[in-house]
């Protein structure tokens, strides 16, 4: 028998591979209310180190657009173009009634909801994107029923 060139291995190569899978954070969120004010909730501010109290923002939306699908806030200094946070139960809101109405926003039929995610408006400033999506009704419960079994009705009874 010919001797064959083997290579062998060492217990060091059969230990799997374990890939360190992070999961990417979910982008916080916010809805916008059925009088038109965008809802920001306290851990969605936290998250994105926003100081409710002193932050003011410039708002805009994509230019050319007739219908607005993303509104855009980018942090600016107090003046006459800006808009702040008003407190509101547990979170904070900036109200937009007039400016989603007019981008063809159905905020009074139907529920909305944004989601946050950053962009840099240029070197120094990071701005925020809300993402506006209709809030999609839970999918119907398929599984098996739990608990108690319903009693069976007789007709003698």
């Amino acid at each position: 028998m010919k001797l064959k060139a083997i290579k062998f291995f060492s217990p060091e190569e059969n230990v799997p591979e374990v890939k360190a899978t992070a999961k990417a954070a979910p982008l916080p969120t916010g809805y916008i209310s059925n009088s038109g004010k965008l809802v920001f909730p306290a851990t969605a501010l936290r998250d994105l180190g926003i100081d409710p109290e002193s932050a003011n923002f410039k708002i805009g939306t994509q230019e050319g657009k007739r219908k607005i699908k993303s509104i855009y806030l980018v942090p600016a200094a107090k003046s006459d173009h800006t808009f702040s946070f008003e407190k509101s139960g547990r979170g904070h809101v900036i109200p937009l009634a007039v400016i989603l109405k007019k981008g063809g926003v159905d905020f009074e039929n139907q529920k909305l909801i944004f989601k946050i995610s950053t962009f840099d408006f240029d070197q120094s400033t990071k701005g925020y994107e809300l993402a506006i999506e209709t809030e999609a009704p839970k999918p119907e419960y398929t599984g098996k029923p739990r608990g108690r079994k319903a009693k069976a009705v007789t007709d003698s009874e």
